[in-house]
């Protein structure tokens, strides 16, 4: 693991320390009860359930998994139907809808809002239950010394960690929109891979639905030159956008100059100024902010970088402060190099390679390389579109460094071939649109959720483009 990604993921692992008031799923039912955390803040009035589902669909003696899930009832308290909210990674637990409630309520509004734990993540069943548990040292994160028995322990029951795939997650999200269905409609919003996992379910086992909102759509999955191991070229060319000809020159001369590397190597996060930027490209107002810190870099003054990795820190600290936050990385590392990566031979030395040139890079190719997991193979689903789509809206940011946004366009265009899909451009906006454009979220979720005609575009931000 590269040291940016180390530290990132220990400043993610600090959110999801036990706070005073902890929900155990262990205590919660297959009913929607009141949550034992309501103290925590933004979780006021939530109710609570853990659900049942077969580790492996198809083999119903092979055992079973708890899934957490968690309720907003309707703020006014009548709803007219319930939105599914499907979290990212894979690796992140419903948590990560928490910080923008305000903004899905006033996109879904008199809706219950109702967000799963997928598998393997949040209080849910976990890939490794003894290390990745509350009580363990690192919480739900793991602290260095677990990662040695967890990697085993996934070696010593092959079977059971195999189980955790793509196909066997959008089952159990079919069946608990089955389950827990109330009357009204129904709608599912999912983000980055939670909008491939809708994907997969409709294709495995459709739950009926009267719409979907796919924001930060994911590539084509048999479209190799957007796969995971291409992440590089993808936050290169977003990060490019940013600057004009000149500064790129500027930014160029600045990493090649031995006294300027002394300048930022310690002030850079993990001592990678390529890749540190490149993380300040999902918060806006930071990115806002990588011109000025070149420039700076290039006076040799490193103060400016010094306040924005301040600024970045606390915005992680702001995103990750739930108990559940931390991502799940051991089904970071299963999921993404089984399904999300059609390069398992890729080396150290492609991978620097293929970032020679680049201004912006991705820890994400090299986590990719020989990844400490027993992997499994891609299944028949993998690759190809569901039969049928309800009414879709794909939402999708123009400068998305995470899910490329002419992969969108791509997939999106596919998906036009089986179902009735409106496509939406954020003009300056990042991943996961409720926090990096909340008010073009809210202007065209809402639009497609009334069944009003949906603006083609909207401009996030007033920055002049170089």
């Amino acid at each position: 693991m590269s040291k940016i990604s180390s530290r990132v993921s220990a400043r993610l692992a600090l959110g999801g320390l036990i706070g005073a008031i902890v929900c155990d799923p262990a205590l919660a039912g297959y009913e929607f009860t009141p949550c034992g955390d309501v103290a925590l803040p933004g979780l006021a009035g939530s109710l609570c359930a853990v659900s049942h589902m077969p580790l492996r669909p198809d083999v119903p003696e092979a055992g079973a998994v708890e899934l957490f899930i968690r309720k907003f009832p309707s703020a006014n308290g009548t709803a007219t139907g319930q939105v599914w909210l499907i979290a990212g990674g894979p690796g992140e637990s419903g948590a990560s809808f928490y910080p923008f409630l305000d903004t899905l309520r006033t996109a879904f509004p008199d809706r219950d809002l109702i967000i799963p734990d997928h598998r393997g993540t949040g209080y849910s069943t976990r890939l490794c239950p003894a290390e990745e548990a509350a009580d363990s040292e690192g919480g739900q994160a793991l602290a260095g010394a677990e990662w040695g028995s967890c990697i085993g322990g996934m070696y010593a029951n092959i079977d059971r960690t195999q189980a955790f795939t793509v196909t066997n997650a959008s089952h159990d999200l079919s069946q608990l929109i089955t389950r827990y269905r109330s009357e009204g409609s129904v709608q599912v919003y999912g983000v980055s891979y939670g909008t491939q996992l809708i994907l997969r379910m409709l294709q495995t086992a459709p739950a009926p639905l009267d719409g979907i909102v796919l924001d930060g759509l994911i590539p084509p999955e048999a479209s190799p030159e957007w796969d995971l191991s291409h992440r590089t070229a993808v936050v290169d060319k977003v990060g490019k956008t940013l600057l004009s000809d000149d500064q790129i020159q500027v930014y160029a001369a600045v990493l090649a100059n031995p006294d300027r590397q002394r300048l930022w190597a310690e002030d850079a996060s993990g001592g990678d100024l390529r890749q540190f930027l490149a993380a300040l490209l999902n918060f806006p107002e930071l990115r806002d902010q990588i011109p000025g810190i070149i420039s700076a870099l290039a006076d040799g003054d490193a103060s400016r970088l010094v306040t924005v990795r301040a600024e970045l820190a606390k915005a992680f600290d702001q995103l990750s402060r739930y108990p559940q936050s931390a991502p799940a990385l051991p089904l970071v590392i299963l999921m993404n190099a089984s399904e999300n990566n059609g390069r398992r031979s890729l080396t150290v030395e492609d991978v620097e390679i293929e970032a020679r040139d680049a201004l912006f890079t991705s820890p994400l190719p090299g986590l990719l390389v020989g990844p400490s997991a027993p992997l499994y193979d891609r299944d028949a689903f993998y690759g190809h579109s569901p039969l049928a789509l309800p009414r879709t809206l794909v939402i999708h940011g123009a400068l998305d460094p995470n899910t490329p946004y002419e992969g969108a366009v791509a997939h999106a265009a596919e998906l036009s071939l089986v179902g009735e899909v409106t496509f939406a451009t954020v003009l300056d906006g990042a991943h996961m649109l409720p926090f990096a454009a909340p008010e073009c979220f809210v202007s065209i979720v809402s639009a497609f959720d009334a069944g009003r005609e949906v603006p083609a575009s909207c401009a996030s931000r007033s920055r002049t483009r170089p």
